[in-house]
């Protein structure tokens, strides 16, 4: 089992910053293949945010969010970040971070998810 805990999220304006934080545990963290980040706005469906690959850093964005969103993990601190610059009110959503164990498969664990919000 991987526990996850989300933080950072909350209520900012349009043009703003937010970090997001997610602090996996439960789990060597070698047996991480990549770590990302989901969205879902009221009325829709979860959507790929971010992920970026555990053990390489290598990473991928949403179109919607590349240039504006940067994902990066500390390895030490088994900690996961989503850095969010010129947020949009569009962004509002809960924000859920991720793990999987083999980059070919599904992602296994799922934190709780949390807010956030940009306001026009």
């Amino acid at each position: 089992q991987v526990q996850l805990v989300e933080s950072g999220g909350g209520l900012v304006q349009a043009g703003g910053s937010l970090r997001l934080s997610c602090v996996a545990s439960g789990r060597p963290s070698s047996s991480y293949a990549m770590m990302g980040w989901f969205r879902q706005a009221p009325g829709k469906e979860r959507d790929f945010v971010a992920s970026i690959t555990w053990s390489g850093g290598t990473t991928y964005y949403a179109a919607s969010v590349k240039g504006r969103f940067t994902i990066s993990r500390d390895y030490a601190k088994n900690t996961v970040y989503l850095q969010m610059n010129s947020l949009k009110p569009e962004d509002t959503a809960v924000y859920y971070c991720a793990v999987k164990l083999s980059e070919a498969g599904l992602y296994d664990y799922w934190g709780q998810g949390m807010q956030v919000t940009v306001s026009s």
